[in-house]
């Protein structure tokens, strides 16, 4: 497996040399830099892309989790911090991981872990997923959108619907960030079957589907981008 580069952000010297020991000891891991705060991260992001980053979310000047909104094409992300709290914000953003200090080795690589996960998908091109008591591959490309209905989702692809018992978290963490994204509580997209916007309605076709109003920026954002 190609290496995965990785950047720390922390604006604690003692979870720096925590994290940059744990990223020595993981030979898939290639760090290429730390930093204090996020605005030496962005200077080095400007030149120096990286896959991962290992990101505080509570520092000064400008939170982690806010300075990750501002990236136009962010690289997967781990957050690390002492808040708890931080958890459900930090995985609306589609986090790889949350760790909470002190973070011990063994949760350390199981967050890493799923970046291999995350790697396999992508070079498969396809999302893997059961249904009626079989696996089904999906094609990423195919896949239209994606409808949460509790403890389920509904999957819209190649004029189909796949139903299955996974969440949209779950489903969420096993796409490819750069064309999908989340714009409403129960439903994600792909933004390449986006057609027009119209209101709080993007458009898939004839299909409309909501856009929640916290979803909003960002996914106008990177839909212009597209």
């Amino acid at each position: 497996m190609a290496k995965v580069s990785c950047l720390i952000i922390d604006d604690e010297p003692m979870a720096q040399k925590i994290l940059q020991r744990f990223v020595a000891e993981v030979p898939i891991l290639e760090l290429k830099g730390v930093c204090k705060n996020a605005m030496e991260a962005m200077d080095i992001l400007q030149t120096l892309p990286v896959d991962l980053l290992f990101l505080d979310i509570n520092m000064p000047q400008l939170s982690g989790l806010d300075f990750y909104k501002t990236l136009p094409n962010p690289p997967d992300v781990i957050f690390t911090t002492a808040h708890p709290e931080f958890a459900v914000e930090g995985f609306e953003v589609n986090a790889v991981d949350y760790l909470l200090k002190p973070i011990a080795f063994e949760r350390f690589l199981t967050a890493v872990n799923k970046i291999k996960e995350r790697q396999t998908e992508t070079k498969q091109e396809a999302l893997w997923v059961k249904s009626d008591k079989s696996l089904h591959k999906i094609p990423f490309a195919s896949i239209v959108y994606i409808e949460a209905l509790g403890d389920y989702v509904k999957i819209y692809y190649d004029e189909t619907v796949l139903l299955t018992n996974e969440t949209l978290k779950c489903v969420l963490e096993r796409l490819p960030g750069i064309s999908f994204l989340q714009i409403h509580k129960s439903y994600v997209v792909n933004l390449e079957k986006i057609t027009f916007i119209s209101g709080n309605q993007a458009y898939c076709n004839a299909t409309a589907l909501p856009i929640g109003r916290k979803y909003k920026e960002e996914f106008l954002e990177k839909w212009k981008g597209q």
